[in-house]
C-alpha cells in the first residue's frame, strides 16, 4: 500500500446556503477543469482528467452525540477509465 499525503487541507463552519454556493463553484472548476485552492499563503492548484470515480459516502458515528458526515470524494489515476457503474442522486 502506498503512503498519502495531504496536500492541501481546509475546514470551516459555514451555512446551508454557503455550503450550496461552494460546491456549485467547484461543480464549475470541475466541469472547466481546473481548480485552485488558495488557505493563507497555501495555495494547490488541481487538474481534472476527463473521467474520474466519484465516491459518495454517508456515515453515522455515535457517541454522546449522533454524528452524520456526507463525503463527496473524486478519484483519478492519469491514463485510468473508470467502470461503466453510476448512481442516480435524486
Amino acid at each position: 500500500m502506498g503512503v498519502e499525503t495531504v496536500l492541501f487541507k481546509s475546514e470551516e463552519k459555514k451555512n446551508a446556503a454557503e455550503i450550496a454556493a461552494t460546491l456549485r463553484l467547484i461543480a464549475d472548476k470541475i466541469e472547466a477543469g481546473s481548480l485552485t485552492l488558495k488557505r493563507g499563503d497555501q495555495q494547490l492548484e488541481i487538474e481534472f482528467p476527463g473521467q474520474m470515480v466519484l465516491e459518495l459516502k454517508c456515515e453515522e458515528k455515535q457517541g454522546r452525540k449522533t454524528k452524520r458526515t456526507l463525503e463527496i470524494e473524486l478519484e483519478w489515476v492519469p491514463g485510468e477509465a473508470p467502470g461503466d457503474e453510476q448512481t442516480v442522486i435524486e
